[in-house]
This record gives structure tokens, C-alpha cells and sequence, in this order.
């Protein structure tokens, strides 16, 4: 089954570069175009059961501003993109949705930005990176871009591509936090008390909050929490915990398998704290993760970062 990326791909060398090169030949310099967004074909993690919702072979036509293209010509081109073949390799397109919605066809770059970071032209100031939805900054970031003759989205994309270095500790010292208090420390007291389902819910929030500080050790972002575990294992960086990661929070919580649970607890931690030291996040030999996330927030270079609480990035 061939990817949803590279159909599109070559639905729009097959119908979309043509109608560009013989429509509206004056744009083809200024309107970008690829695949990013949403969908899970934007990740390349698109099959069989994907398909049965928003799939199609479509793809983005982004514009700059208006002194470039102008409404008019914006309009002749929503027009043409709606009257490219409405199947193809066997895939139909999805209808046009006359008040928004679809993930594919003409859209403003400004429009993108704003959609996506909250400002039109995208820049952002160190406090707007506390407020940004990880999610939206991968969904501009991601997918494929066919051609970018103007530069424009590259350089967007380019410049949203991660966090800026203490945004990133700011994350990683919260996550840090909450790993230390719900896996290291609240786990065992709630089984000791028979709490059975909030000693669950410790791992949970142990999990997702490591399964965070591995993708900010790779300085990626995370992904929605249906993809997590399989980006997780595709990451350079500490993939080999995400089966560990997997068991803890798949399994009972007998005796047993308490012990077993623990012990796979502090084995990731050390992993984890190994990496903070080879990051030069912190220098700390042991392996309390609460008191190597106040090591980490103590490295942000910038004052008033540092001096925030350090859970406020999470």
C-alpha cells in the first residue's frame, strides 16, 4: 500500500504542477507546495485503517501575502485546485467543505502561522513558546514540502523546527518533576495501600511524562498520544525503554509484578539520567530524577525563565 505522502506527491506531479504551469504561470514562483498538517499520511503513519476518514490524495497550495498574490488570484486558484481529477490511484478525493475545515487545497501562509503558532508571521517570543501547542508546532513542521521556490514556508518551518535551548530545559525540568514524584515516589505508596487503580494512574503520568523527556532529549516533538510509542521507537536516543514503557503500563499490579515494575522504574530513570549528564544538563551521578530536574532548571541560561516555577512549562 503506498503512503498517503507520496500519493500525494504524485498526484501533484501528475495534475497539480501542470495545472500551476499552465494555469497560472506568473505563481509558480510564490506558491509552496506540500503535504503537512494533521492527518496521520503527514507522518507517515498512515494504513490501511486510516483510510476511512480524511484521506485523500490532495495536497497544500500555500500562498504568501497579498502583494504577491492578490484575493483574485487566490480565488482562480481555489477554483482549478476544486477541479483537479476527483480520483486517483484508486483513492477519491474528499468534497470541498464550503466553511473550512479540509486539510488540503489554497491556504495563506500568515493563515498557516496563525493557525498553527498564533501569530501570522510565526515568530515567536521565548514567553509565546510556553503557550504554543507542542502538537501544532509538529504539525507545521512535519510532512514534505514538493517545491518552496520563494523560501518562504522552509523558512517558517526552519525556524519553528524545535524549541529554543531553555524552553526545552523548562520542559524537560517540569517532566523531570512529575516523572520523580508519580513513578519513584507515589507508585509504591499507593500499592502499599491497596490502591490499586491510583497506583495505575501514577504510571500513567510516570510514563508520559518519561515518554516527554525522551523525545526533549532528542529534541523532538512529541507526537499525539495515539503515535507516542511508535515515534518513540523510531527516536536515536532511548528507544529501547519504550517497551519497558509499554509493559508498565499494560500490565496488573500483583505483588509480583510490583517489584518487577519498580525495578523497571529506577532502571529507566538511570538511563535517563545518564543522557542528562552526557547533555551536559546535569551532573548529578545519582539517579533521583526530582533532584536532577531542579539540576537541569538550574542551568537555563535566561533569568526569568529560570526563575519560574518548574512546573510551568508543562
Amino acid at each position: 500500500m503506498s503512503r498517503g505522502i507520496e500519493l500525494s506527491e504524485r498526484f501533484y506531479l501528475a495534475h497539480g504542477e501542470p495545472m500551476l504551469r499552465e494555469q497560472f504561470p506568473e505563481l509558480c514562483s510564490l506558491v509552496a507546495v506540500g503535504l503537512l498538517g494533521s492527518g496521520s499520511e503527514c507522518f507517515g503513519y498512515d494504513d490501511e485503517i486510516s483510510r476511512d476518514h480524511d484521506f485523500e490524495a490532495g495536497f497544500c497550495l500555500i500562498l504568501p501575502d497579498e502583494s504577491l498574490v492578490d484575493r483574485k488570484q487566490e480565488f482562480a486558484l481555489e477554483r482549478a485546485y476544486a477541479k483537479l481529477p476527483r480520483e486517483f490511484e484508486g483513492v477519491v478525493r474528499s468534497p470541498m467543505n464550503p466553511v473550512g475545515g479540509n486539510r488540503h487545497g489554497v491556504i495563506r501562509l500568515s493563515e498557516l502561522l496563525k493557525q498553527k503558532t498564533g501569530r501570522e508571521d510565526g515568530v515567536l517570543t521565548l514567553r509565546d513558546w510556553f503557550f504554543v501547542p507542542e502538537q501544532s508546532l509538529l504539525e507545521l513542521t512535519n510532512g514534505r514540502i514538493f517545491r518552496d521556490d520563494l523560501g518562504a514556508l522552509t523558512s517558517a518551518r526552519e525556524r519553528l523546527s524545535y524549541f529554543p535551548e531553555d524552553v526545552r530545559r523548562k520542559k524537560l525540568a517540569g517532566k523531570l518533576l512529575i516523572a520523580a514524584q508519580s513513578g519513584q515516589y507515589n507508585y509504591a505508596r499507593c500499592v502499599r495501600r491497596g490502591e490499586r487503580a491510583a497506583a495505575q494512574l501514577a504510571l500513567f503520568e510516570f510514563v508520559q511524562s518519561i515518554q516527554h523527556v525522551i523525545f526533549l532529549l532528542n529534541r523532538r516533538y512529541l507526537p499525539y498520544y495515539k503515535w507516542s510509542f511508535r515515534a518513540l521507537r523510531e527516536l536515536p536516543l532511548l528507544s529501547d525503554c519504550a517497551s519497558d514503557l509499554e509493559f508498565l503500563i499494560s500490565s496488573a499490579n500483583t505483588s509480583s509484578e510490583f517489584a518487577r515494575k519498580q525495578g523497571i522504574v529506577e532502571e529507566i530513570a538511570e538511563k535517563i539520567t545518564k543522557e542528562l549528564c552526557a547533555q551536559n544538563l546535569s551532573d548529578r551521578q545519582d539517579a533521583e530524577l526530582e533532584a536532577h530536574a531542579y539540576a537541569v532548571n538550574d542551568r537555563i541560561a535566561n533569568e526569568a525563565v529560570r526563575n519560574l516555577h518548574i512546573l510551568s512549562a508543562v
